[in-house]
């Protein structure tokens, strides 16, 4: 009986860290010498996910190809156009070994690229640590208009994968 109390409470612990499909993630905030947002270095706070349907990327340097066919298939919905729905693209920095100044200025032109997108420098791991998603990968998080997340992959998508996450996001348009 110990044992079972043990491991219901040990879980229900690391359960406070994990990102859950169907609840709102714990708070947090990237800044100073974690990183920042790309456009002007300000303090990333999770709390900014809200009002819109969004779409977050949290990507290693090393595997920012690994979900390039979910990247183009949702481009081409046109999201934005059909209601609230935004983007963020959190870089992992500390999983490449590529210097940090090098992708620092490969974000900035992506900013003035896809300027509607929220580019988030994450030097130290932060949302690993935080919310316990896969280091060393490609992870793709949806969340809904109150901040909640309803779909979570690290890994390439399938296209069953994708079609899941396009039914979501026009269900919560």
């Amino acid at each position: 009986m110990k044992l079972k109390l043990t491991l219901v409470t040990l879980l229900a612990t690391l359960n406070l860290y994990a990102v859950t499909v169907g609840e709102i993630p714990k708070e947090v905030v990237i800044s100073g010498d974690n990183g920042g947002m790309v456009s002007d270095g300000s303090a990333w706070d999770s709390k900014s996910i809200k009002d819109k349907v969004y779409v977050m990327f949290y990507v290693d340097p090393d595997e920012k190809d690994v979900n390039e066919d979910f990247s183009q298939a949702l481009k081409k919905k046109n999201y934005r156009e059909k209601g609230n729905f935004g983007t963020i693209a959190i870089i992992n920095l500390a999983a490449t070994w590529k210097p940090n100044f090098i992708i620092e200025k490969i974000l900035k032109s992506k900013q003035k690229e896809f300027p509607t997108t929220i580019y988030v420098k994450d030097k130290k791991s932060v949302l690993v640590k935080e919310w316990n998603v896969e280091d060393d990968a490609s992870d793709i998080l949806i969340f809904d208009k109150t901040g909640k997340l309803l779909f979570y992959k690290s890994g390439k998508m399938k296209d069953s994968d994708m079609q899941k996450v396009f039914k979501l996001i026009e269900a919560n348009l």
